[in-house]
């Protein structure tokens, strides 16, 4: 039997915008019925419609989808924390993605969001000294949706990865708040050192596809990374770097190149 919906609507408009996204999308698909229904207008709120989104796409043969339904919601009632960072990662899908239409699309379609969601169940675990649980979500993340974080890794919110196939993130890595990334980007190692090894991304911070972000190194607060660029040293705040390896070429053209998605790095000089 389906749960009540409507009884939240009053302090949770965001959740209230989900499901009345969802009743459109069904009377303009009727097919799509009994999927909408079963990841959206079931539930009471966005928790409860995360943990089921999760589990269906994480559940196999190993854990079943009860268990890891049971594990999520676990996790958001331990640390209502993953649940702010869920919305404000859906946020910033919706404002900087120009194929985000509708607060529904993140959490039905796009995996860089249930990626990302399913990580920040794993890094919880991880913190809570569950590592082997905390190992086994990466591995069905990685499997399933083709990105690798490490469940180690310290990740803000407000987070988009757009299309999201090929992210690697390794164990060591932070990434600040508000920060865009594209598809095939590497923050990783430099080496077989089990210290302090990967980059840190600052707040604010756009990364093109393809880019790969090496070793214990720091990348200012709002500055940009040109795609598929090889970063190997730290980046001032404010500045695009392009390149292999990676050199400034500019400053970072606006305020916030992670909110404007803004990759453009010219006018270049035809002779330069």
């Amino acid at each position: 039997m389906a749960e009540p919906r409507r009884q939240i609507s009053a302090i949770d408009p965001v959740w209230d915008r989900i499901q009345r996204e969802a009743e459109q999308a069904i009377h303009d698909e009727p097919l799509i019925g009994g999927f909408v229904h079963a990841c959206i207008l079931h539930h009471r709120s966005i928790e409860k419609a995360l943990s089921y989104r999760i589990a269906a796409k994480l559940a196999s043969n190993e854990m079943s989808m009860v268990v890891v339904r049971e594990m999520v919601e676990e996790a958001y009632a331990d640390d209502p924390k993953l649940i702010e960072a869920a919305r404000a990662d859906l946020v910033a899908i919706y404002e900087r993605d120009p194929a985000c239409h509708r607060f529904l699309q993140p959490i039905l379609y796009f995996k860089g969001y249930q990626a990302v969601q399913a990580y920040r169940v794993a890094h919880h675990l991880w913190m809570k000294g569950r590592k082997d649980l905390a190992y086994f979500v990466q591995m069905r993340v990685s499997e399933i949706f083709g990105v690798d974080i490490h469940p180690g890794a310290r990740i803000g919110k407000g987070i988009m990865i757009d299309h999201a196939h090929s992210i690697v993130i390794g164990e060591t890595a932070v990434v600040g708040d508000n920060v865009s990334m594209l598809h095939s980007v590497t923050l990783g190692g430099t080496g077989k050192e089990e210290e302090d090894r990967h980059p840190k991304i600052e707040d604010g911070v756009l990364i093109g596809a393809g880019a790969k972000v090496l070793g214990n190194i720091r990348v200012g607060h709002c500055s940009r990374i040109a795609a598929g660029s090889v970063v190997l040293k730290d980046v001032p705040p404010c500045k695009t770097v392009a390149g292999i390896p990676a050199k400034i070429v500019g400053e970072a053209g606006c305020e916030q190149p992670a909110i404007s998605m803004d990759h453009m790095l010219g006018p270049w000089d035809d002779d330069a």
